[in-house]
């Protein structure tokens, strides 16, 4: 930064150390942010910040590390109501004999509201300010997002068969069209359309998708290769693998974000490389489903863009993205069985730039940056679990607990200070799921 002339800013915040994952790998330590106007103006040591910048606000952080608000690729906020309530099961048969049953039964738009409004409160706590959701009633969802004042990217869903939210593919489309014209001049609501998977889903609304993807500048967010079995379905239905088709309907291009992604060979990695698609990789709803592996290290080193998500609470069973960061760095190691696989830095990136870049938010959040919006997690590492710090880029991908996260800004609005919720009513949120619970356990019992 400049310090000849003095910078006037609404908040500034000293840290012990600042993360900013660009450049890469950087820890500046005794460092200072700066925010004015919802976005990020400044980055310097502290004594540097402190004789150069007149804060309205000024918050010091003396143990804590300071990182991008985390960015959650992909979800199904509402389903955090369903929690633990089709556990240790296949997909198929949680799908179609659990979640599919039960939100015919259940879902509305008080369902979303509140199923949501849970989510989110979840998610600052653990220091996600944006998020990918995947589900019914995405106006109602928006809405949530609003009044929590965190960021969101909202892939309405697109099927061929009727739910509680359409009859088919032109309604499901024509209602996520309309969703983005309400909201395309949002700073805290961004769109795009999610097609549920290539076997939910025909080839003329995928065509018609890929068009209006285009015209609109908007992603496709997609469940792409999600078990073997799938692949195996689509291979004896249609002859081709899914992600073939997808190629086939023009379909593969840097809109596309591939989620889960365990059945991919080295041609398709080569394939979204070339055209600059992404995966979200959900490594722990992965396992709990049995669903396969993705190959993060062999795609990272493709050239394809990995970012990293939770899933829905119904199959994680958490919004917990640094417990997603530390199992997919475990994970790729196993993998691939190098211990050099995805090193810390490469999961924290993961979890904030290549989010950011798969919901096509890179020049916005991902990093902090001059110029971005001022979207930031602060991480007490002052804990015994973290304790000695060494390097504090490991000790948050390896060691940290969701809970010492402590503060959480917005741009530059502050959403959660020690801990505690400023833009939503915790004990509402409380009484609200603990009435769906007992909804949903009569309805089991029945």
């Amino acid at each position: 930064m400049n310090t000849e002339n003095n910078i006037n800013a609404d908040l500034l915040i000293h840290a012990k150390w600042i993360i900013p994952v660009a450049p890469q790998g950087a820890v500046l330590e005794d460092h200072c942010i700066a925010i004015r106007d919802k976005k990020i103006v400044a980055i310097c040591p502290s004594d540097v910040g402190s004789e150069t910048i007149s804060a309205q606000q000024i918050t010091r952080l003396g143990s804590h590390a300071l990182i991008p608000g985390l960015v959650n690729a992909h979800g199904h906020a509402a389903m955090s109501l369903f929690r633990g309530i089709a556990d240790d099961i296949p997909l198929e048969q949680w799908l179609e004999k659990k979640i599919w049953p039960l939100e015919s039964k259940f879902v509305s738009e008080s369902f979303v509201q509140q199923g949501t409004t849970l989510a989110i409160a979840e998610m600052i706590r653990s220091g996600t300010t944006c998020f990918a959701d995947m589900y019914f009633y995405p106006d109602i969802v928006a809405k949530s997002v609003i009044e929590a004042r965190l960021r969101a990217q909202l892939a309405s869903p697109v099927l061929d068969f009727p739910t509680v939210w359409a009859q088919d593919a032109d309604e499901y489309i024509s209602k996520a069209t309309n969703l983005h014209d309400d909201y395309r001049h949002s700073e805290l609501v961004y769109t795009a359309f999610g097609p549920h998977a290539p076997y939910t889903v025909s080839d003329a609304p995928l065509q018609k998708l890929s068009m209006l993807a285009e015209e609109l500048g908007i992603p496709v967010h997609m469940h792409v290769h999600e078990t073997a079995q799938e692949v195996a379905d689509a291979i004896k239905n249609d002859g081709r693998r899914p992600l073939q088709r997808l190629a086939d309907l023009g379909l593969i291009n840097p809109g596309l974000v591939c989620v889960h992604a365990t059945q991919l060979n080295s041609t398709e990695m080569k394939l979204l490389a070339e055209h600059g698609a992404h995966v979200v990789h959900c490594p722990e709803s992965n396992m709990k489903l049995a669903s396969g592996f993705c190959e993060v290290s062999e795609l990272l080193e493709h050239g394809v863009n990995v970012a990293l998500g939770t899933d829905g609470c119904a199959s994680n069973n958490d919004l917990d993205m640094f417990s997603e960061m530390r199992t997919a760095a475990l994970l790729a190691k196993v993998v691939a069985d190098n211990a050099s696989a995805l090193p810390a830095q490469q999961a924290l990136e993961m979890a904030t730039i290549n989010g950011a870049k798969a919901l096509g938010m890179e020049e916005l959040i991902g990093t902090l940056e001059p110029g971005k919006f001022a979207d930031i997690t602060a991480v007490n590492l002052d804990s015994l679990n973290s304790m000695p710090v060494y390097n504090p880029l490991s000790q948050l991908v390896y060691s940290t607990q969701a809970s010492q996260v402590s503060h959480v800004w917005c741009g530059g609005e502050l959403l959660l200070l020690e801990g505690e919720l400023q833009t939503l009513d915790r004990d509402l949120i409380k009484v609200t799921s603990y009435e769906w619970q007992q909804q949903l356990e009569a309805a089991q019992k029945a």
